[in-house]
């Protein structure tokens, strides 16, 4: 994974403190290739609990994890017991790292 410990340990406080303590954060798609270069980074971020409004939800997220990592582009998806799952997020399941 193209990760360094520091950019999980931001990645995973951004999470927690934006979704919840009971958020679950997968690393999915180019990022897990090491060796690739460049690339956004895609995380799908799981929750117990039924979530409001995903979009902001993912937009938060997304901006603020960009923030902490200097810029990077990061596609947040949002899965949740009231959300519809689609086959991005079996893929995300699946293919997907725990962080």
């Amino acid at each position: 994974m193209r990760l360094t410990v520091q950019q999980i340990q931001s990645i995973r406080a951004v999470a927690v403190k934006t979704a919840g303590d009971n958020a679950r954060i997968r690393v999915f798609g180019s990022r897990l290739d090491d060796a690739g270069r460049g690339g956004d980074l895609d995380l799908m971020i799981e929750l117990n609990d039924a979530v409001a409004n995903p979009a902001l939800l993912a937009a938060r997220i997304s901006a603020r994890v960009s923030r902490t990592l200097h810029g990077r582009t990061v596609d947040v998806l949002i899965s949740a017991p009231n959300l519809q799952r689609l086959p991005i997020h079996e893929v995300a399941y699946h293919e997907g790292v725990l962080i």
